[in-house]
């Protein structure tokens, strides 16, 4: 586990077993999504206080969207079943690293922490894919008000699942 960028919140100490099992959804939602024919990711949105309410995959081949990853699935079909106000301060556990446009997407809905595994070198590594590189920790870190960003949970899984493994 790398240290957190706490975009000037409190000092990260450690992921719970919340975080991991809500992660391990947003990983086997990746996975789903990989063997639909889409992109290897997927997210998970859980409350301020920890339940999880939703899991998405990426859909972007199937569906056409070429925003179809799966942190902008995530957050339309959270807002469109649970509202917007379900998004406020709740936390996004996403398998990879979010683009900035996802990043953005989050920042705008009001989540107030994003957590990831794989890094943008995994992903990179994984896939050749073209890329939008961006640090989403500074990205969100700058926003005001600032979104907290923790990384690296599961990382290991996560690439795997990158993979096909």
């Amino acid at each position: 586990m790398q240290a957190a960028d706490t975009g000037g919140f409190e000092e990260f100490t450690a992921f719970t077993a919340a975080d991991e099992h809500a992660m391990r959804l947003a990983i086997d939602a990746s996975r789903t999504a990989l063997a639909a024919g889409n992109g290897p990711f997927g997210a998970t949105l859980a409350t301020p206080a920890g339940e999880v309410l939703l899991t998405a995959g990426n859909n972007r081949k199937t569906s056409g969207d070429c925003t179809g990853h799966a942190e902008m699935v995530l957050v339309r079909e959270a807002a469109a079943r649970f509202g917007a106000q379900a998004l406020h301060g709740a936390t996004v556990y996403a398998s990879g690293e979010p683009c900035a446009m996802c990043a953005g997407a989050m920042f705008w809905a009001g989540v107030g922490r994003v957590v990831f595994a794989a890094t943008q070198a995994d992903i990179d590594a994984a896939l050749g894919a073209p890329s939008l590189p961006s640090a989403c920790a500074a990205l969100l870190r700058a926003a005001n008000p600032p979104v907290r960003v923790d990384r690296e949970l599961l990382r290991g899984e996560a690439a795997a699942a990158l993979r096909g493994a």
